[in-house]
């Protein structure tokens, strides 16, 4: 089994503690990715002095990165040192290139958390989460680092088979 665990920032644990606690099958790889919105310079640029102060912002943002999956990637490999686990920075809209590292990769499952920590904010469910779920092509699982459940179905899935499930919420068969 392929699983993709999308995570940004810190706040992820809880997200991090529920990949670690399942019960995957054997041979089960898990890739763990973070998003940089590179694409789009933080300030506007009026003069090419800015350009430099936008080169740096977006090589602080890649270390920042690499130093989250280290982290998450120990994080894992303390409870499930059996898992074969790598990372992978990617650069757009989150959304878009979680779906798409997904599909490239053949990933069987997508877990991510409810809420993206990046600007410009999030919604009640997260932007970015509605999003995967609704434009992934695998099984997408949607943890809630709350205390109130979540749970997203889809209207292309068939009957009301859940696509999205809290933490620690009890899914019967």
């Amino acid at each position: 089994m392929k699983v993709l665990v999308a995570i940004n920032g810190f706040r992820r644990s809880a997200l991090l503690d529920e990949v670690a606690s399942r019960r995957w099958p054997a041979g089960t790889e898990v890739k763990i990715v973070t998003v940089i919105h590179a694409g789009a310079p933080q300030w506007v640029n009026p003069a090419f002095v800015m350009a430099a102060a936008d080169v740096e912002a977006t090589q602080e943002r890649r270390r920042r990165a690499r130093e989250l999956l280290e982290a998450a990637t120990a994080r894992i490999r303390q409870d499930r040192p059996d898992l074969s686990v790598a990372t992978k920075t990617l650069e757009g809209m989150p959304r878009d290139v979680i779906i798409r590292e997904a599909a490239n990769w053949g990933a069987d499952l997508i877990v991510l958390g409810s809420h993206w920590d990046g600007p410009p904010g999030h919604a009640v469910l997260g932007s970015v989460a509605a999003g995967v779920a609704a434009g992934a092509t695998c099984a997408v699982d949607i943890i809630r680092a709350g205390p109130r459940p979540v749970t997203a179905r889809s209207s292309t899935t068939a009957g009301s088979r859940p696509i999205a499930r809290p933490q620690n919420a009890r899914v019967d068969s």
